[in-house]
């Protein structure tokens, strides 16, 4: 979890939050936690070259080094939310950073007019940030 300071942190942002467990903190760490997972993964099979972000790539008309870059991002992305577990302003401005790249990535596949079903990842993962970003 945040962790004292943390959650410290957190009541400073939701002061009428009646406990230092409230809802609203579990609410963030949760989706939090599964922005986290979501760019390492996705970051690390990124610059790993799995074969199906090597293609996915070739299929939006971007360069490989574009795939590499957005791994790194991601990464980068991975490693601000980890600290934002102790400093939870970094995980909300680094919220809105993914929010914009995934929102970038659905229009890339809408760019090359890809089936809808292609965005519905990048998609719920701009949620998610955009709802960790609001609460």
């Amino acid at each position: 979890m945040a962790g004292i300071n943390g959650a410290a942190s957190l009541k400073k942002l939701w002061p009428n939050c009646k406990k230092e467990g409230g809802l609203m903190i579990i609410i963030f760490v949760i989706l939090q936690s599964c922005l986290l997972v979501s760019m390492a993964f996705g970051g690390g099979s990124k610059l790993a070259g799995a074969k199906n972000f090597v293609e996915m790539f070739e299929s939006l008309k971007l360069p490989q080094w574009f795939r590499v870059t957005t791994g790194l991002v991601q990464l980068a992305g991975a490693v601000g939310l980890v600290i934002g577990y102790w400093n939870p302003a970094v995980a909300v401005w680094v919220g809105i950073g993914i929010g914009i790249t995934m929102l970038v990535a659905c229009l890339s596949h809408f760019r090359v007019k890809h089936p809808v079903g292609n965005a519905i990842p990048a998609f719920v993962i701009t949620l998610i940030a955009a709802t960790l970003v609001a609460i």
